[in-house]
């Protein structure tokens, strides 16, 4: 066994006994891994170790300097606004709908830029890629597209899980593993289009100070990560909570960061919402009838509500609107007009490398709701 194995192992052995490393030994580690200097059993058991312990704003900075500067491919979109990503992170106690993806159609509709990025479910039934493929979204095409996508349509995917976007062993590492792990937050910040906005839910309380750390720490000018509590034993939820109490921290431009608490209330949205509302489906296909029903105004009901619950840190992060409550009015109107299916119908059509399955693909969906 030579000496880069035995380092390798002492470094796990760290981990395992409660360790933090740094920035830069997690990146060097973590940069072997990509580069195939390390058997599989070290890599699972680093990935094991680091999120047992729980990852530090080191090592999750670390872990996403290796993805972004070894395996994703660049792209710079020729926009006016600010490019900003939302996302779940996973690995949450309650698996909800895919109530991201919602938000990211309704904030595009509302004139947000979106440099989406995600990966297929890693520990739930639909993930954010497998719910815009049930869509017509065409998850397969090449970072170009999803560039073209962001400028013309306003709104783009890159698949954490496609060579398209990590053509080196990101998209081998996600394809093998069916645990969350530190990935879920440091590979899908190694966004190809680099955005400086970003609105994050995380899966617990105390992930949230890390996750705001490490986006200040990459580069980010403004952020909104958060943590929603089901109130009622169910587990906590990676997006803002329609049914309890939601923990915030907020970057400001000038660096700062602060934090406070949410109530639906305070969003003009009354606790008529129960868990089973915004609970998962079986599948993706279900998931997204679900989604149209929202958008043509056939659901008005508790889904409906956490969406424009969630659509609101886009508009406010972006600079469309002063403060969260009116993010939340916003998306209510977009998506009453049917701007929001207008511009799911636009979407799958620009990011497609065949228009016509994509606008096939929605009518279909739409037939099955007649």
């Amino acid at each position: 066994m030579d000496d880069g194995f035995r380092h390798f192992g002492k470094s796990i052995n760290r981990l395992i006994s409660g360790e933090d490393l740094s920035r830069e030994e997690t990146r060097e580690l973590f940069s072997e891994i990509l580069n195939g200097e390390q058997p599989e059993i070290h890599q699972g058991a680093f990935l094991a170790a680091i999120t047992s312990k729980g990852p530090s704003t080191g090592e999750i900075a670390g872990v996403w300097e290796a993805i972004f500067n070894l395996d994703t491919v660049k792209v710079t979109p020729d926009v006016d606004k600010p490019l900003l990503d939302n996302c779940g992170t996973g690995m949450d106690s309650f698996k909800t709908f895919n109530i991201s993806t919602g938000a990211a159609i309704v904030g595009a509709a509302g004139g947000v830029c979106m440099a989406r990025h995600g990966s297929r479910a890693l520990s739930s039934r639909c993930g954010t890629v497998d719910m815009c493929e049930a869509l017509g979204v065409d998850v397969e095409c090449r970072a170009e597209k999803v560039k073209e996508s962001i400028e013309q349509a306003g709104i783009g995917l890159f698949n954490g899980m496609s060579r398209e976007s990590h053509p080196e062993a990101l998209f081998r590492i996600l394809s093998q593993i069916s645990f969350g792990s530190i990935l879920n937050i440091a590979a899908s910040l190694a966004n190809p289009a680099n955005p400086d906005f970003g609105v994050r839910g995380v899966y617990s309380k105390e992930m949230i100070e890390p996750a705001i750390l490490t986006m200040k720490e990459i580069g980010f000018k403004k952020a909104l990560v958060f943590h929603g509590t089901t109130g009622n034993g169910a587990g906590g939820i990676d997006e803002l909570s329609p049914v309890s109490e939601s923990y915030i921290s907020e970057l400001s431009e000038d660096g700062r960061i602060s934090n406070y608490t949410l109530v639906p209330e305070n969003m003009g949205i009354k606790r008529m919402c129960t868990t089973e509302d915004i609970a998962g489906g079986k599948d993706p296909h279900e998931e997204a009838l679900r989604l149209l029903k929202i958008f043509t105004g056939m659901d008005k009901n508790g889904l409906y509500d956490t969406i424009c619950l969630n659509a609101a840190p886009v508009f406010y992060i972006s600079g469309e609107v002063n403060d969260l409550k009116a993010g939340a009015e916003m998306a209510r109107e977009i998506i009453d007009s049917g701007r929001a299916m207008e511009k799911l119908r636009q979407w799958v059509e620009i990011q497609h490398r065949v228009p016509e399955r994509g606008r096939l693909t929605i009518e279909t969906l739409l037939n099955e709701l007649n």
